[in-house]
C-alpha cells in the first residue's frame, strides 16, 4: 500500500442553515467528524443506516454540496489540498461519481455520447464499444436514450463512464438500489476490477453484507460520526468488531439472524454531546455522555469509551 493516500478526508463536518419559524435560522449539523483514507488498489466501504449522512461525503469530495451547506475539515488528493478550483478540473476525469440515481444520465443525449463525454472520434467510439461490451451491453446501446434502458442497463452505463475516464478515484454512492441480488453482486465485482487495476474506490452503501464481500476496509458511520474502521475480514467473527453499533449491524445481517437493535437512530438536531448510540447501547455508562476520541484498536479504529482499555 502506498504511504500517501490517493484521497484523504480529515475531520469533515457538514451543516445546513435552515429557516425554522419565520425568519429565524437554525443550524443542522449532519456530519460532525468524519475521517477516511483511500489508497490505490483498494475498496473502502462507508456503511451506515439510511439518512446518516453518507451521501454528503460524496458530495463534499466532489464540491457539489447545496448552497446552504457549510463544510469544515480538510480533503486531500494525492497529498495536496482539494480546493474548489482543483475539484472543478478533476471532477468527471480523475475523480468520478457513480450516483445512486440513474436520472443523472442526460435524458436528451444518446448513451454512447454520454459515455464518451461528448468526444466522437474513432478511437473514442472504439473504446466505448469495448467498455460497453465488457459490461455485457450490446453496441446498439450507444444509439439509445436513457429512457429506453432498463434500470440495470442504465446503472452499467453509469459505471462505463467512470471506466472511460480512467479515473484514479471512483466514488460509488449506493450503486445497487433496486437490483436483484445477482445483478447487485455483478456490479460489486466491477468495482473490484477497478481497484485491482489501481483505482481507489469509495463505496457508500447501507448494504453491509454486499460491501463486506468486496471491500478491503469498512468505515462505519452513525449519527454523523465515524465510529469504527475495520478490515472486511473482521466481519467474519463478531468478536473481532469493536463498537456496539457495528456489532448490532452484524447481528442484523440476514445470515447472522436478522436481529435488529432496539431503539431508534438519533434525529439530526438531537444535539447529543457524547456517543449517539448511548440510548440504544446496552453497555452504556455515564462517561458515554462526554467527549469520545477516535482510537486505534486491534488493527482498526473505534470511538467507544467501553473499549478504551483495549487500545493497541
Amino acid at each position: 500500500m502506498d504511504k500517501t493516500p490517493v484521497l484523504e478526508v480529515c475531520n469533515l463536518s457538514v451543516s445546513f442553515t435552515q429557516y425554522a419559524r419565520g425568519l429565524r435560522k437554525r443550524n443542522l449539523q449532519v456530519i460532525s467528524d468524519l475521517s477516511v483514507k483511500l489508497y490505490g488498489n483498494e475498496i473502502v466501504a462507508v456503511a451506515g443506516a439510511s439518512g446518516s449522512g453518507k451521501s454528503l461525503l460524496a458530495h463534499a469530495i466532489l464540491g457539489i454540496l447545496p448552497y446552504n451547506a457549510r463544510m469544515e475539515g480538510n480533503i486531500y488528493y494525492q497529498g495536496e489540498p482539494l480546493t474548489h478550483e482543483r475539484i472543478e478540473q478533476l471532477r468527471g476525469k480523475e475523480i468520478s461519481l457513480i450516483p445512486q440515481n440513474v436520472s443523472y444520465l442526460d435524458p436528451l443525449m444518446k448513451t454512447g455520447k454520454q459515455v464518451r463525454n461528448g468526444i466522437n472520434d474513432r478511437t473514442a467510439r472504439e473504446k466505448t464499444r469495448a467498455i460497453l461490451s465488457h459490461f455485457g451491453l450490446d453496441p446498439e446501446i450507444e444509439n439509445l436514450y436513457p429512457f429506453e434502458l432498463s434500470g440495470g442497463m442504465a446503472r452499467r452505463v453509469l459505471i462505463s463512464t467512470a471506466v472511460m475516464a480512467e479515473s484514479k478515484v471512483i466514488i460509488a454512492d449506493e450503486p445497487t438500489p433496486g437490483l436483484h441480488m445477482s445483478a447487485a453482486k455483478q456490479v460489486m465485482k466491477h468495482f473490484r476490477e477497478f481497484a485491482n487495476k489501481g483505482a481507489a474506490v469509495l463505496l457508500i452503501t447501507h448494504d453491509l453484507e454486499l460491501a463486506v464481500e468486496v471491500a478491503d476496509r469498512v468505515v462505519v458511520f452513525y449519527g454523523g460520526l465515524t465510529i469504527e474502521e475495520a478490515k472486511s475480514s473482521d466481519f467474519q467473527d463478531v468478536s473481532r468488531l469493536r463498537h456496539p453499533y457495528t456489532k448490532a449491524l452484524w447481528h442484523a445481517m440476514p445470515k447472522n439472524g436478522f436481529r435488529a437493535a432496539e431503539g431508534i437512530n438519533p434525529y439530526v438536531n438531537a444535539k447529543l454531546t457524547g456517543c449517539n448510540f448511548v440510548n440504544i447501547c446496552s453497555s452504556a455508562r455515564e462517561q458515554c455522555s462526554g467527549y469520545i476520541p477516535y482510537r486505534k484498536m486491534n488493527g482498526g479504529f473505534v470511538r467507544c469509551i467501553r473499549e478504551a482499555r483495549n487500545d493497541t
